[in-house]
């Protein structure tokens, strides 16, 4: 699993970092940011990454196998 924002839609929320700090860090912009862009999401943070796209109110956050 993969996890990517897409900061034309991210808003700045801060739900995704706040929810998976291991995966997501904010910019200076104050946007999510991946923090290991393209990089396998190791299985025991999974359960960080769906929590972050779940609660993301803009849909920014996309999860992809």
């Amino acid at each position: 699993m993969k996890i990517c924002i897409d900061s034309d839609l991210c808003a700045g929320h801060a739900r995704c970092w706040e929810t998976a700090p291991d995966l997501v860090v904010d910019d200076e912009d104050g946007r999510g940011v991946v923090r290991a862009p393209g990089a396998d999401i190791p299985p025991e943070l999974e359960a960080q990454a769906r929590k972050a796209a779940s609660v993301c109110p803009e849909g920014a956050v996309v999860l992809s196998d």
